[in-house]
């Protein structure tokens, strides 16, 4: 994503629901609160006895082990702030109760968040479902807000089946943008990262713009990363910005999620993507769905982006994305003190579907090409990945499956070896200035205007037209074998994903059949 800048422009206002009081109860304390029949007035401390409001049950300093318990089938207008410091043996949990949909948070008007978790450890939010819309966009708002500010490190917050859905922010990046879940990393003086964050089981629907985002430090002059990330099992539904960007991270896997149905209503100036880190190292995606994206620039399901070092992005399946199927960009026109470039991104055995569809005019043009490497990126990898073009549904639609050109520099030392690439139509690779490609034995299905100069090209396979067939046949239904299903979302969808060994017996036996 062609960022200089990442400023999400935050106004956090403070609410009413502060932890004012401190709680004298015990560990394993369960707070109560209804908002039908309990009462402020009430002492929290059983269903009978619930609080009424969440600003009552921010006046609670939970302690190890307790509990705070929102009853289902219950609406509840207002902020829910809440932090605490549980222990690996005694989490602190905020949570639902009774029988009935889970217990929903409505913020007011002109809130930048319906939920905040902040300055927590060993905390667990789960079982919620948030709204945010109010009566007009609000750049910067988020359904869920997770903050580590001024305090060092944040271990063991989790994230988990929550439900949010419209949530009206800015469909415009540089205004601040909007989420479903915004993580937040800033400091004065203590540096403060998140260890061990978990985001799971979630449904986001409708979130204007973007879908699980962090924003935090993303130089490399003043980079502090958070370690252990993990973002799985959730479904991105109709949200049309980026769906998960970790931000400042190292060793973030992002997997076993679903984005897809995203609208097309980001203005023309705007760029997004389904999944990709940003300033961040060692980052694994992987499992992952991801379609119908339909941003005006970019647009590609994946992404592995500058500032960036040991991307991996693999086993993921990616379809009708209209941007294509992925995105390996580095600005050479930044300074290295901020930017240590774009090195070693590996993707493999991912399955690639109809994607680089696109039939509107972009910046450049009507541009989609399959897999666009932007910029002096350097020692990228691209093996074993299975990439179906289809028929494009227009005479102007990029039918390039690789395009490899400038953004302040061209890359460097790709590598691009036994991968699948079917064209139905007339297609062509346009390396332009980059240099030391390196194609190997590549097979090259279909019809070229051009190819590029590889070791041991291959431009047929029985293999493969036993499996797959021509193109008169249904391909996704033929290449289904590949993919397996796993529930998403808490239930709410099914993802198809990558099968591993089912991949890697493909490739197997394509590599190992004899050539016509």
């Amino acid at each position: 994503m062609r960022w200089r800048t990442f400023t999400l422009a935050l106004i956090l206002a403070a609410s009413a629901a502060g932890c004012q009081q401190a709680s004298d109860k015990g560990p394993g304390t369960n707070y109560y609160v209804d908002a039908t029949q309990g009462s402020d007035a009430n002492s929290g401390l059983s269903p009978t006895e619930a609080w009424q409001s969440l600003a009552r049950a921010g006046e609670a300093t939970l302690q190890p082990g307790d509990s705070l318990l929102l009853r289902r089938g219950t609406t509840f207008t207002g902020v829910l702030e809440v932090t605490g410091q549980g222990t690996p043996a005694h989490r602190i949990t905020v949570d639902a109760y009774g029988t009935g949909d889970k217990p929903r948070i409505t913020a007011p008007d002109s809130c930048l968040y319906a939920v905040q978790v902040k300055n927590a450890n060993y905390l667990t939010l789960r079982n919620l479902e948030v709204i945010n819309t109010g009566s007009h966009p609000l750049a910067g708002r988020t359904g869920v807000h997770v903050l580590c500010d001024n305090f060092g490190t944040s271990r063991q917050v989790t994230l988990d089946a929550l439900y949010i859905h419209d949530v009206n922010g800015s469909l415009v990046k540089e205004e601040g943008g909007g989420s479903g879940i915004l993580i937040t990393s800033r400091w004065e003086s203590t540096v403060s990262v998140f260890d061990s964050l978990t985001i799971q089981n979630c449904t986001l629907r409708r979130c204007k713009r973007n879908g699980i985002i962090w924003n935090a430090p993303w130089s490399r002059r003043n980079w502090h990363p958070s370690t252990h990330v993990l973002v799985h099992h959730n479904l991105l539904e109709e949200i049309p910005g980026d769906g998960i960007v970790p931000i400042g991270c190292d060793g973030a896997v992002i997997e076993y999620n679903l984005m897809r149905r995203c609208p097309a209503t980001l203005p023309a100036s705007e760029a997004a993507a389904g999944i990709w880190p940003w300033s961040c190292d060692n980052t694994l995606v992987q499992f992952n769905e991801v379609s119908d994206h339909r941003a005006p620039w970019d647009g590609q399901g994946f992404d592995a982006d500058y500032n960036c070092r040991n991307t991996t992005i693999q086993y993921n399946y990616s379809h009708d994305n209209e941007g294509g199927f992925l995105l390996v960009c580095n600005s050479g026109d930044m300074s290295p003190t901020d930017n240590v470039g774009n090195r070693g991104s590996l993707v493999q055995y991912n399955v690639s579907i109809g994607d680089a569809v696109r039939t509107q005019r972009t910046r450049s043009g009507y541009f989609s090409p399959t897999i666009h490497i932007s910029g002096p990126c350097q020692g990228t990898v691209i093996r074993h990945n299975l990439l179906h073009a289809g028929v494009k549904p227009a005479a102007h639609t990029d039918r390039t499956l690789i395009d490899s050109g400038s953004w302040g520099g061209y890359a460097d030392s790709t590598l691009v070896q036994g991968n699948v690439f079917f064209a139905t139509q007339p297609s062509a690779f346009k390396l332009s200035h980059s240099t030391r490609n390196a194609f190997e034995g590549n097979y090259y299905l279909g019809t070229y205007t051009s190819l590029p100069q590889d070791t041991r090209p291959q431009r047929t396979s029985d293999f493969y037209r036993r499996t797959v067939g021509d193109t008169t046949q249904d391909t996704r239904q033929a290449l289904a074998f590949l993919l397996r299903q796993v529930p998403v979302g808490d239930g709410a969808a099914t993802l198809r994903t990558v099968d591993p060994e089912a991949i890697h017996s493909f490739f197997h036996t394509l590599e190992s059949s004899p050539t016509p």
